[in-house]
C-alpha cells in the first residue's frame, strides 16, 4: 500500500525565532533581517497576484509573529484576479455571506503557504533571501574591518601558496601577499603571525571581502613601537618618519614633546629590552632609532650613522643634499648594497649625493663626444657646466632634459664616473646610482631613444 505524502507543515514561530537567531549568528541588525523577510514575502505575494496587489505583511520578530493579508474586492465577474474575487470562488473560501463590492481579506497561513505559490517560487524566494543575507554579511564584514585599517591583529596561518598566505582571524579569512611578508622569514601551517591590516577591498560578484595584511609596511613598525614603548602610545613620544629594509634594516625617527624624556633612550630602553622584543618580532631586523631635527643638515648627518660626516649642503627647493664624508667613512655612509645611504633619503625625504672629501672635478666639455652634442647642449642650458654638478644636480631636473631617459641618465653618469681616480670612482658611483633611484616611467622610448648620440 502506497504511503502518502505529508505535507510539511509551517510553525510561524519557530521560523521567526530561527531568523532571530540568525541574526544573532551573523551580526545581522534584526530589523534590518526583519525589513529583508517582508520584502521577499512582498516579492512572492506580487509574482502569484500581480503587482498590483493589495497586501498587508506584519511581522514582528520578538513575539515571533507573522501574518499575511491578502485584500480583494467581491465582483461577479473578476478581470482582475490580483485586485478581485468572485462571489463563486468566494463561496468555497469562506461560509459568510459577502455582497459584491465588500472588501474580502484573506490570511494567507504558512500551513497552505507551498498550496498558495507553489514549490518554483517558494524556491526562488528562499534563493533571494539567502543571497541578500550574504550580502548583508559581506558589507558587515568591510566594515568591521575597514574600520581597524591600521591595527595589529593576530592570526593562524591555514594555508601557505606560492604568492601569498591565507591567515584567519575570528573565522574571517584574510591575506597577506608575499610583497606584505617579510622575504626571509618562512612560515607553516597553524603558525600565529602577527601583521597590520594594511587594506579592505571590496571583491566583484559574490566574493567576500578581500582583506590585506602586512607585516613589511612602514606602519607595522610604528604600531609595534606604539605597543612596546608606553611614551610613543601616550603622545610623548612621537614617529616623525619610518625607513625599511623589512627583516634587514630600518631606521625610525622619533621627537620627544617632552625635554625631560630622550626619545632615543626612551625607545630603546634599559639595555636595549624595548627596542630588543620589536627586533624578535620582525625576525632580527636591525632598528637605528634617530632623533628628528627641523634642521636638514643636523637631521641628515644623524640619518647617515654610523659614518661621520664631513660636510652638508641642502637645496630645500630640490629636496636634495650634497654630502662629503671623509676617505675613512665613506664605505659607512654607503653602506652594504647602498642601503644606509637609500634608508637615510627616505628617512629624511631629500636625495642625497655623498662626495668623498677632496675629490676632483672635471669640465663637462671633456665629455662633449661621448654624450653627444645635442644632449650636451641641452645640459649645459640648464646651467651645469662641470661633472660634479651633473652628478650632483637633482635627477627630475634632469630628466625634463629633452631627449633624456632613465637609461641615458645613467649611461652619460657612468661615461662621467669612468673618468674619476680609480680610488675614488668606485664609491662615488655606488653612492650615486644606490641614492638617486630613479621611477621606471622615465624609460619611455616614445620621446627619446636609450643611447647617447655620438657626434658624427
Amino acid at each position: 500500500m502506497a504511503r502518502r505524502k505529508v505535507k510539511p507543515k509551517y510553525d510561524k514561530k519557530l521560523i521567526i525565532e530561527a531568523f532571530a537567531e540568525m541574526a544573532r549568528e551573523k551580526s545581522i541588525d534584526k530589523d534590518l533581517l526583519q525589513g529583508m523577510l517582508v520584502e521577499t514575502l512582498s516579492m512572492l505575494i506580487r509574482k502569484k497576484y500581480g503587482q498590483e496587489a493589495n497586501f498587508d505583511i506584519v511581522v514582528n520578530m520578538d513575539k515571533g509573529d507573522l501574518e499575511i493579508y491578502l485584500m480583494r474586492t467581491i465582483v461577479e465577474v473578476v478581470e482582475d484576479p490580483a485586485l478581485e474575487i468572485s462571489l463563486k470562488e468566494l463561496g468555497e473560501k469562506s461560509s459568510e455571506e459577502y455582497e459584491v463590492g465588500d472588501e474580502y481579506i484573506e490570511e494567507i497561513t504558512l500551513e497552505n503557504i507551498s498550496d498558495n505559490f507553489g514549490r518554483r517560487l517558494i524556491a526562488l524566494a528562499t534563493q533571494t533571501l539567502g543571497q541578500r543575507i550574504r550580502d548583508v554579511e559581506k558589507d558587515n564584514v568591510f566594515n568591521e574591518f575597514n574600520e581597524k585599517v591600521g591595527e595589529i591583529i593576530v592570526g593562524e596561518v591555514y594555508q601557505v601558496r606560492p604568492g601569498s598566505l591565507l591567515i584567519m582571524h575570528n573565522k574571517t579569512e584574510m591575506r597577506m601577499p608575499r610583497e606584505e611578508q617579510i622575504h626571509n622569514e618562512r612560515y607553516k601551517k597553524n603558525m600565529s603571525v602577527k601583521a597590520i591590516i594594511k587594506e579592505v577591498r571590496r571583491m566583484q560578484g559574490s566574493g567576500t571581502p578581500d582583506i590585506i595584511l602586512s607585516r613589511a609596511a612602514d606602519d607595522f613598525l610604528a604600531r609595534l613601537f606604539e605597543i612596546e614603548i608606553p611614551e610613543v602610545y601616550d603622545g610623548i613620544i612621537e614617529i616623525k618618519s619610518i625607513a625599511r629594509d623589512p627583516g634587514e634594516r630600518a631606521k625610525v625617527a622619533v621627537l620627544s614633546y617632552d625635554e625631560r624624556v630622550d626619545p632615543v633612550g626612551a625607545c630603546v630602553g634599559m639595555k636595549g629590552i624595548r627596542i630588543h622584543s620589536i627586533v624578535r618580532e620582525l625576525n632580527n631586523e636591525n632598528i637605528d632609532v634617530i632623533e628628528y631635527s627641523s634642521d636638514p643638515k643636523v637631521f641628515i648627518a644623524k640619518a647617515l650613522a654610523p659614518a661621520r660626516i664631513r660636510d652638508i649642503v641642502v637645496s630645500p627647493d630640490t629636496r636634495s643634499a650634497t654630502v662629503v664624508v671623509p676617505d675613512d667613512q665613506v664605505s659607512l655612509a654607503i653602506g652594504r648594497n647602498g642601503q644606509n645611504v637609500r634608508l637615510a633619503s627616505k628617512l629624511t625625504g631629500f636625495n642625497i649625493t655623498l662626495i668623498k672629501e677632496g675629490g676632483e672635478d672635471i669640465e663637462l666639455i671633456e665629455f662633449r663626444d661621448e654624450i653627444g652634442k645635442e644632449m650636451y647642449e641641452n645640459i649645459i642650458n640648464l646651467g651645469i657646466d662641470t661633472a660634479r654638478e651633473f652628478l650632483d644636480a637633482d635627477i627630475y631636473d634632469l630628466l625634463e632634459i629633452p631627449g633624456m631617459t632613465k637609461n641615458t641618465l645613467l649611461e652619460i653618469r657612468d661615461i662621467i664616473l669612468s673618468e674619476f681616480e680609480e680610488q675614488e670612482r668606485p664609491e662615488i658611483r655606488d653612492a650615486i646610482l644606490v641614492a638617486n633611484t630613479i621611477p621606471d616611467e622615465f624609460n619611455s622610448e616614445d620621446s627619446a631613444t636609450d643611447e647617447p648620440q655620438s657626434e658624427e
